[in-house]
């Protein structure tokens, strides 16, 4: 999916909770974010640290982040959300940087809406939006078949067609 580039606003909707940092992310506290009485429908994704990629042993990977344009870009997505869905109540987005072990996550984003279906849309919007535009990158480190460690910086606007 390509998507178009997106012009950051100069600060988030009232209802919206943007954030990046080292600490873990709570499903419970993103989900609360996004909740309001209005809601039909809340919708979450959240992306871990998995095990394996391209047949390689994942040891662990290390998030980098611009956070100040990132936040941005996160802002971006919710304002562009609410011109696509009117009813959408809230946008959470939250990412970790530093390192994280497997089955850690890495990012999670809750969107509530009166409605199931444009809450769906919205949040795989969200995600698809923030791998695209984001300036946020992860080094994965893994095991070679000879069991040397290495690593690799994936872009994660690249992880799209790596199925990252």
């Amino acid at each position: 999916m390509t998507t178009t580039p997106i012009i950051a606003q100069k600060s988030a909707h009232p209802a919206d909770r943007f954030a990046i940092g080292f600490a873990p992310l709570l499903l419970d506290e993103v989900y609360q974010l996004a909740d309001d009485p209005g809601n039909g429908a809340v919708v979450m994704m959240s992306g871990t640290v998995r095990d394996r990629t391209d047949g390689k042993a994942v040891e662990y990977l290390e998030y980098q982040a611009y956070e100040p344009m990132a936040i941005q870009v996160f802002a971006a997505i919710g304002w562009e959300i609410r011109s696509k869905w009117a009813d959408v109540t809230h946008v959470v987005i939250h990412h970790r940087i530093g390192k994280l072990k497997i089955g850690e996550i890495s990012v999670l984003l809750a969107v509530g809406c009166p409605h199931r279906g444009e809450a769906f849309a919205a949040c795989q919007f969200a995600i698809d939006t923030l791998k695209h535009q984001a300036p946020i990158w992860k080094k994965e480190w893994y095991v070679e078949a000879d069991g040397r460690t290495a690593s690799t910086w994936v872009s994660i606007g690249a992880c799209e067609e790596l199925d990252c």
